[in-house]
């Protein structure tokens, strides 16, 4: 797995993020740390000691290495359990890896949401998830009220974790009667060793620790357990079988092989049947999404809101910009950055799929040589370009904001325009969306 993530992050490369790596176990989180820091030099060559490093509750100074994983220029990888799962803020985080399963769906989002954080300073549109361990699959069925299976195998540890990360009551409810059942049970076989290590994690005897799960309110028994994660595994060693001997985890030693490397397009397989799943969506959706009819047929009265209007209905079904872009590279092995404009019109008329860039450029170039221009107009024409090519759309309601509002917004941009700003802006956007012959 080291291996392959070197094919696919360069720590170095500008604008490349950081990336946070999800172990199963403080000890895993060490092979792990070895098996980056030896793939990654192999690929690119000798690579800093503090490019790579464990952030767990064992190193020292844990503190200090989170504020340096966020504020820092290194550690560009980190490699965690649980300590950065939750209430931990790094913008810069461009790549989550999950080598551990988790089976809460609450516990889940709340990991992937440590990359949902906008980075302008580095250009950050999107984050990748890379998933060795096939969680997905696993968790899609379950709800946020439901991220417990029933099932008596379920460890300790795990529903430990379950109530320190709810973040709802009937959740916690939930969880606390299960625990109370599971310790109820397991009490009867414990043995002193057992005993004696449980007693000096939790700081009480597992009687009393019962006690607790059975009257304390499952808001407190959260907070208290947080400080306590020690007494899952030790629970999970002698405390669930059937008799007195020790639960041993299985191990493989085969030898450790990239079977495949897959990108998800939702309920598509390929590249392809997404892109032919969002022309449909185009073509059977262009009479009732007001913002679609209007790119297709309208383009030069489209607004910001009409924009806004747009990139919601699409995101809702997972066609963002980002994904479109991401599929038709896949797709046609060219990357080329082009608008959600021009998505669906490529979709809807067969328009051609060329730089937003360059067809923002192309536009008013043909603006500008389509009449005499005094000096102010051109510059400010220069100017309203480069803002469209930062919002797509450049209408009254955008003039009234920064950066055009500290110099009069529209009302003034009206006057060094003679009063025809809004059909300069109208005449815009027509020839950036005119089809060709």
């Amino acid at each position: 797995m080291a291996e392959e993530l070197a094919n696919h992050i360069d720590p170095s490369a500008p604008g490349a993020g950081k990336t946070l790596i999800f172990a199963a176990t403080d000890a895993h989180a060490d092979i792990v740390v070895a098996e980056i820091k030896k793939a990654f030099a192999k690929k690119y060559g000798d690579i800093d000691d503090a490019t790579v490093r464990k952030i767990t509750g064992s190193v020292d100074r844990v503190g200090t290495l989170i504020r340096s994983f966020r504020n820092d220029a290194d550690p560009k990888i980190a490699v965690t359990v649980d300590l950065l799962t939750t209430g931990v803020d790094v913008p810069s985080i461009t790549n989550l890896v999950f080598l551990r399963r988790v089976n809460s769906r609450i516990l889940y989002e709340q990991m992937i949401g440590r990359a949902t954080r906008l980075c302008p300073d580095i250009g950050k549109e999107v984050f990748r998830i890379f998933d060795a361990v096939d969680l997905y699959p696993h968790l899609q069925e379950l709800t946020d009220m439901k991220p417990v299976v029933v099932n008596p195998s379920i460890s300790f540890e795990q529903l430990f974790e379950e109530l320190v990360t709810a973040d709802k009551d009937a959740h916690r409810e939930a969880i606390r009667q299960q625990l109370a059942v599971k310790l109820r049970r397991a009490l009867k076989r414990l043995s002193p060793e057992t005993r004696a290590k449980f007693e000096a994690a939790a700081g009480e005897a597992p009687e009393a620790t019962l006690k607790r799960l059975l009257e304390v309110k499952p808001a407190e028994l959260s907070d208290w357990f947080s400080s306590r994660s020690a007494v899952g595994p030790i629970l999970d060693w002698q405390g669930d079988g059937d008799g007195q001997q020790p639960r041993f985890m299985p191990i493989s030693h085969h030898p450790d092989a990239v079977i495949a490397v897959t990108r998800g397009y939702g309920a598509a397989s390929k590249p392809e049947d997404f892109l032919e799943g969002f022309k449909a969506y185009v073509r059977d959706n262009i009479n009732t999404v007001a913002a679609l009819k209007l790119v297709v047929q309208r383009p030069r009265d489209l607004t910001r809101a009409d924009l806004r209007e747009l990139r919601a209905a699409l995101d809702l079904k997972g066609y963002s910009e980002a994904n479109l872009r991401r599929a038709w590279a896949d797709a046609k092995n060219v990357d080329i950055a082009a608008s959600i404009i021009g998505f669906v019109r490529q979709a809807a008329l067969g328009d051609p799929l060329v730089p937003y860039t360059d067809r923002v450029k192309s536009a008013i170039q043909r603006v500008l040589s389509g009449k005499k221009w005094s000096d102010p107009q051109t510059r400010w024409l220069r100017r309203i370009a480069e803002q469209v090519q930062k919002e797509i759309v450049v209408d009254r309601e955008a003039l009234d904001r920064e950066p055009f509002a500290a110099d009069g917004g529209f009302a003034r941009l009206n006057k060094v325009f003679d009063g025809e700003l809004e059909s300069l802006l109208s005449s815009i956007n027509e020839e950036m969306w005119k089809r060709a012959g």
